[in-house]
């Protein structure tokens, strides 16, 4: 007895260790200046509701969001099509009635990549038995592959929570890039990354779900994808500052795991050359930089429905912590912000996206 409450004190005292340690780093994190390079490079995305596709909107609606598009530098559009259910399975309608929305969207912004959302979202750790078997397998990428037929321009799966190391993510990312073929966009929603090192482990333990992905999982997740966001919500975070230094590091952590699938540098940045990347092998990424685009969510909705709201996650601190951590790191191409949720995000919200990431220093 004596043992085992030695061992419960001496987890729960490296857990205050940790959590102190990461207050202190990413409270320092969120500090500075960013460079004026660092900020929109015209390659962004955002999400949007199955009400897109289920015929609920109307002209006005279309309207403002061509304007949202084309003022947010929106270069894809994530649109909720389906919810997976642990078999595998799905209800076809929203794809299947996507006709309309993909017809405008083919009329009025053409060159903007409209993906079907397909979204799974449960509790519990991953660890043991992998989050779905090879049949739900099999279900999900039959599933990509109507929703690619059905007009859209690939798929974007947000599967979650996934542990780290969970092979049976990765073998359904081969398995749907089988089926959806070589020209369909193929992208997914990450995990955050472990903030500091020691963070994941004692996290897991008290959530008994992942929360943070390892940077080596990440890369694993991001060979397989021609587009990856790394979402920036429910975070956990208290406050705005530690909220803006975790951020910070999400940048960080996140590009320097994707070097060198991500290593052309931005125009006007100051990382004009990469000593680990190169820059001079050509590879099979999306935009030609040798590897999927990388976006970094922000959360501009305020209805628990597409998650928990907290105070202290804000668009204007998430934008400047990209900023930021962009700043420290050096940008790399194709590297942009996905608005988490484009229905839910309010004028105030909007304002705050394109002026703190869009046009900052215009």
């Amino acid at each position: 007895m004596t043992w085992l409450l030695k061992r419960i004190l001496a987890g729960l005292a490296a857990i205050v260790v940790v959590a102190v340690g990461a207050g202190v780093l990413l409270g320092a994190q969120f500090s500075g200046t960013p460079k004026p390079w660092a900020a929109s490079q015209g390659d962004n995305a955002a999400w949007l509701s199955g009400r897109w596709v289920d015929g609920e909107r109307d002209e006005d609606d279309f309207a403002s969001l061509l304007r949202r598009v084309e003022r947010g530098e929106l270069t894809e559009l994530y649109v909720h099509v389906a919810n997976i259910d642990p078999e595998g399975r799905s209800d076809s309608a929203g794809y299947e009635s996507a006709g309309a929305f993909l017809d405008w969207a083919e009329a009025e912004i053409p060159e903007v990549t409209v993906l079907g959302w397909l979204d799974h979202s449960t509790e519990g750790s991953s660890l043991a038995g992998g989050r779905f078997d090879e049949d739900a397998r099999a279900e999900i990428a039959a599933t990509a592959g109507e929703v690619t037929e059905a007009g859209f321009d690939g798929v974007h799966l947000a599967v979650n929570p996934v542990s780290t190391n969970d092979t049976t993510l990765l073998e359904l990312l081969e398995r749907t890039r089988e089926e959806i073929g070589p020209d369909a966009v193929l992208a997914t929603r990450a995990h955050s990354v472990e903030p500091v090192a020691g963070a994941r482990l004692p996290v897991f333990a008290l959530n008994r779900e992942e929360r943070y992905w390892s940077k080596g999982y990440l890369r694993r997740v991001a060979e397989r994808v021609d587009s990856i966001v790394i979402t920036g919500h429910e975070t956990g975070m208290p406050l705005s500052s530690l909220y803006g230094g975790f951020m910070v590091r999400q940048v960080e952590e996140a590009l320097s795991a994707l070097e060198p699938l991500t290593n052309e540098p931005a125009k006007g940045s100051e990382a004009d050359t990469d000593e680990e990347g190169g820059g001079e092998e050509d590879a099979d990424g999306e935009d030609g930089s040798g590897g999927p685009s990388v976006r970094f969510g922000v959360p501009s909705y305020s209805s628990e429905t597409w998650g928990a709201v907290s105070s202290a996650e804000s668009v204007d601190t998430a934008t400047e912590a990209v900023r930021l951590g962009l700043t420290d790191h050096g940008q790399r191409g194709d590297v942009g912000i996905a608005v988490y949720v484009l229905d839910d995000t309010s004028d105030e919200d909007w304002a705050a996206y394109t002026d703190g990431w869009v046009r900052p220093e215009r």
